[in-house]
């Protein structure tokens, strides 16, 4: 189950909103979706998660270019929504390598020249995920570590968050429990 929700800061505080992502495709809608949310071209917030596997948390500041943080891009390589917050620059690749697995070059069998495979090798396919059009994802955590801590979550207690309610403990240090629960 996915919850999306905006949170704007205004004079006043935070106003929250659920928010529909079945119309957005790319970072590009997604960043525009928050800036129509924003009072004065202040900080929006757009909360993303994937009940239980990850979240993701994506900073608009005025026209600014959007901050990401995904706590498992490999998780989040295996949803649409996840995909969207992936971009080639948050994965480190250029914007000309599309990252496509060449499945001419896999080992489809799971062996080597007829030997069977280590098992140390099953560990390392943990390790990683891929997204529907092919890219290797790393497991774990990428983007701004940063993202939000002039707001009170710096990069330690941000790493630290798990899946189940993440979100919700970001919205306390901000101050925006309230609001965001309401939209729940």
């Amino acid at each position: 189950m996915y919850f999306a929700a905006l949170l704007a800061r205004t004079e006043d505080g935070w106003e929250a909103s659920d928010t529909e992502l079945d119309d957005v495709e790319t970072l590009s809608d997604l960043s525009d979706l928050a800036r129509e949310a924003s009072v004065d071209d202040d900080t929006v917030l757009v909360y993303i998660e994937q009940e239980d596997a990850w979240f993701g948390v994506v900073r608009v500041d005025g026209e600014e270019d959007p901050r990401i943080y995904v706590s498992d891009a490999a998780a989040a390589a295996r949803s649409s929504y996840g995909e969207i917050l992936l971009t080639n620059e948050l994965l480190g690749r250029d914007p000309g390598d599309d990252g496509v697995v060449d499945l001419e070059s896999l080992d489809l069998d799971g062996t080597e020249d007829g030997e069977p495979e280590d098992e140390a090798d099953d560990d390392e396919e943990d390790d990683v995920g891929t997204t529907s059009k092919g890219q290797i994802v790393p497991s774990g955590p990428i983007g701004d570590r940063e993202v939000l801590a002039d707001l009170g979550v710096d990069k330690k207690e941000l790493l630290a968050l798990d899946s189940t309610d993440a979100l919700g403990e970001i919205a306390e240090v901000l101050g925006a429990a309230e609001v965001l629960e309401a939209v729940r």
